[in-house]
């Protein structure tokens, strides 16, 4: 079976390329270009700038090093203007609304299991490959997804947003190994470009980035009140609401006020039409919790959950699983009663569904409530 394979420059992609190959794959692999710096605008809070070659190409020659020390034809890609229009522009316009988008769950859904998925396609391959951890079980004409072997890595949450007939077109070689078993294998067959190379971090494609001046370049600052939600004080000024998270505690600026710094402050509301930031004292104020919320933008790779069924649930990449009871008001979205009172539940956030370690698949949180009052 011929396989195309997304060859970023890490290690888990090309440790990805050799087991494909070792299993009897015809592999081809391709590099995906997704954002370019200058014509994007991306100047503000970008610490490589002035560097002599860019991140992206780094990444590209560790690539192709890769593919030569494996034998393997190697390709490339740009999906720019496809990264604007489905994954950017919808980022920036969640931002507007005071929400939190995750931009590699929408990635992965119109990038590489959409653009790249048909890019292959037209070059003879049947399948798409990445090195994502996470796990595809086929049953009949149906494809699974589960929680990787290395839950500390699993990547479940990112892949909540594709589709039956994407899962059904890609392999994913990491989902019975550890990222220790990961880093040996390219030690042992001596991937010298990648072995002990740093993960990558920040936004997807994008990269590491001051993220208040990185938005900056796309959504001006405008200064407004930071007030305390119990008492209404004014406490100090942000740089814009926009650039804050909900249970946010640095780089709010307003320490020792009142003596109050030693319970630390915390964003817990944010109000885009007056620009108020609002933040609570301490990390139990009651404001910080939530024990209901509204998910839509639904996408199950199956069947939907039953109503009253009890699963678990993840708000946030890397955290545990949360206890939920589904309810639906209507075909479009599912209302959550959540087990217990939860903390920094963020409107625009994925929010993912697992029966044990079966991935169900998600929505986006769009409402949270605290007895029966909207928070958000």
């Amino acid at each position: 079976m011929k396989v195309m394979l997304g060859l970023s420059g890490g290690v888990d992609s090309a440790v990805s390329a050799y087991l494909l190959k070792e299993q009897g794959y015809d592999v081809i692999c391709c590099f995906m270009r997704n954002w370019d710096s200058m014509a994007n605008n991306d100047v503000l809070g970008n610490p490589t700038l002035n560097d002599n070659i860019c991140p992206q190409e780094k990444d590209y020659n560790d690539a192709c090093l890769v593919a030569k020390k494996l034998g393997l034809k190697m390709m490339r890609i740009d999906f720019i203007k496809e990264y604007w229009d489905n994954v950017f522009s919808y980022f920036l316009d969640e931002y507007k609304k005071g929400r939190t988008p995750n931009p590699d769950i929408f990635c992965n859904k119109y990038i590489k299991f959409d653009a790249f998925l048909n890019f292959a396609h037209k070059n003879g391959c049947e399948m798409i490959a990445m090195g994502h951890y996470a796990k595809r079980v086929v049953i009949g004409d149906k494809a699974y997804l589960y929680k990787a072997k290395d839950l500390s890595k699993d990547q479940s949450y990112f892949l909540s947003q594709i589709n039956q007939k994407q899962l059904m077109s890609c392999l994913f070689p990491l989902g019975d190994i550890s990222k220790k078993e990961v880093r040996e294998i390219a030690h042992k067959i001596g991937l010298e470009s990648v072995m002990d190379k740093k993960d990558s971090t920040g936004v997807c494609f994008i990269g590491e980035r001051n993220f208040k001046e990185f938005l900056e370049n796309y959504l001006p600052a405008q200064k407004g009140k930071i007030v305390d939600i119990d008492t209404n004080r004014v406490l100090g000024t942000h740089d814009g609401v926009l650039y804050y998270t909900l249970g946010q505690r640095r780089g709010l600026g307003i320490g020792g006020i009142h003596g109050e710094d030693a319970k630390g402050w915390f964003v817990c509301k944010k109000d885009v039409k007056k620009n108020i930031l609002y933040v609570a004292s301490g990390s139990e104020d009651e404001h910080l919790f939530s024990d209901s919320a509204i998910i839509n933008n639904l996408n199950f790779f199956n069947e939907k959950p039953l109503e009253g069924e009890h699963l678990n649930v993840k708000f946030r990449y890397r955290q545990q699983d949360l206890g939920v009871t589904i309810h639906y008001d209507n075909d479009s979205a599912i209302r959550l009663v959540f087990d217990d009172n939860y903390k920094a539940v963020t409107p625009g956030q994925g929010c993912v569904f697992y029966k044990k370690d079966l991935c169900l698949g998600g929505g986006i949180i769009d409402q949270v409530f605290y007895k029966g009052v909207l928070k958000n």
